[in-house]
């Protein structure tokens, strides 16, 4: 059976068409220049999906075009951020960028030290021209469009139907409620299992943000309250108070706020824990755990994978169950410097073009979602049983939502973030976490 790709508008992004420029050059009718050799830097490791396709990918492009690609990517996470704005600063910034298109990029656009989609297309006229423009998202800096998009992300609950079968539950569905997950999470935790994988005191960002969005829409979920009694301040204080709730009632693992995320993801994929709230990225790291060798996947374990699956968040307010936080927010940038280096430009364009042609954006789409006006079908008999499970999955997907801890990032985050501990232990309450981060945002924006 074969699908196309679903293309998705992140609800809330402000839709713009860019006005393509009459060029002098496309990326195939020149050579890669003088310099053979470009920096790149994407997320695309460790246990990324998609890491080997892009290892693939980039071996095709160095043979391709006899351009040396020097790579430093890394697992995305707080380190990697930091790394990336830090490089920027230093004046060492990769001459090809795969990141994150929100408020992570501020820096660096503000800077001038990435060059707008608009301006490679007055010397490129094609550059990414088999993109619908209203699905690449504008920067909150100056509403260009700098980062082409390839694959896009959801964030969805894992389940180890193994567990649920032990403790006598169903697989959630389409219109799973909170008062439903609560009595399921009772039920495993009566039967001696974990009710959820989490890392509560490294890796809070998934509770954090379905818990907040249980309280807003779709619709007003992106708006970042001015302070913890007006707009979403009083749902961001809600969402926060429910995740101490099901701290309070066991449904996290004993050593919660001290794990490591990676230590309460075998939990999870080990047989002990029922549910994993995460992205769409550990369709992989799920997989690679079914696997004799986790960087060979002929070792698949097919009859372990069939035990997961993913479904729904459960809802605790306006949103619908299918209402997922996901979207399209990241992109391949090119620097400002490879931009500026007549030697390098041409290459940085052909990497970029070589990396979202139509057929390797599906290849990293897969069961996500992609910018391409036209997806190309997709067979699902090469795919696992999770991946096809997913695709069924995003079929019934009434609406994507960016993360709103996209937009509120850095020294905002801490007290939430950093503080989860303390919230869900009471040494904080969950409105003054609240309020002391929305007032450091409120002091970063007016600066």
């Amino acid at each position: 059976m074969k699908k196309r790709v679903v293309c998705v508008l992140l609800a809330g992004a402000m839709v713009c068409s860019l006005l393509a420029g009459c060029g002098k050059k496309t990326g195939s009718d020149s050579t890669a220049g003088d310099d053979k050799t470009l920096s790149v830097t994407t997320t695309f490791a460790g246990e990324d999906g998609n890491a080997q396709n892009y290892k693939d990918a980039v071996a095709a492009f160095e043979k391709q075009e006899g351009v040396k690609i020097n790579d430093s990517s890394a697992t995305s996470d707080e380190t990697f951020k930091a790394r990336v704005e830090t490089d920027f600063q230093a004046g060492s910034e990769p001459d090809v960028l795969f990141f994150f298109n929100g408020a992570d990029a501020n820096s660096f656009i503000e800077e001038g030290k990435v060059v707008s989609i608009d301006e490679i297309r007055e010397e490129y006229p094609d550059y990414a021209s088999n993109m619908n423009d209203d699905l690449i998202a504008p920067s909150l800096v100056d509403d260009k469009k700098y980062a082409v998009p390839v694959n896009g992300y959801w964030e969805g609950m894992f389940c180890n139907t193994e567990v649920l079968a032990a403790a006598n539950v169903e697989v959630p569905g389409a219109d799973y409620t909170w008062d439903q997950f609560l009595a399921d999470c009772e039920k495993i935790k009566a039967a001696g299992y974990s009710p959820i994988a989490a890392s509560l005191g490294e890796i809070p960002h998934y509770w954090w943000e379905y818990s907040i969005f249980n309280h807003t829409t779709p619709e007003t979920h992106l708006e970042i309250p001015t302070s913890v009694d007006e707009g979403n301040g009083p749902a961001w204080v809600a969402g926060m108070e429910d995740i101490k709730a099901l701290y309070e009632k066991g449904y996290f693992p004993e050593n919660t706020l001290s794990a490591k995320d990676d230590e309460t993801f075998a939990l999870f994929t080990g047989g002990k824990a029922a549910f994993l709230i995460d992205g769409s990225w550990k369709v992989g790291g799920i997989a690679a755990a079914c696997q004799s060798d986790a960087e060979d996947p002929s070792t698949l374990d097919k009859d372990k994978l069939d035990k997961f699956t993913v479904t729904y968040v459960p809802t605790n307010g306006e949103r619908k169950a299918t209402d997922l936080i996901g979207g399209l927010s990241m992109g391949y940038y090119i620097s400002k410097k490879a931009w500026d280096d007549d030697a390098k430009r041409d290459a940085a364009v052909k990497f970029v073009e070589y990396m979202t042609t139509d057929d390797m954006v599906a290849k990293f789409a897969q069961h996500t979602a992609s910018a391409l006006k036209a997806a190309p079908e997709v067979d699902e008999t090469q795919f696992n049983s999770l991946q096809v499970k997913a695709i069924d999955m995003m079929a019934g997907v009434t609406s994507l939502t960016g993360a709103a801890q996209d937009l509120f990032n850095g020294e905002c985050r801490i007290s939430t973030f950093d503080g989860m501990p303390q919230i869900v232990t009471g040494e904080v309450s969950a409105k003054d976490a609240v309020a002391e981060g929305l007032a450091t945002y409120a002091d970063q924006t007016a600066e």
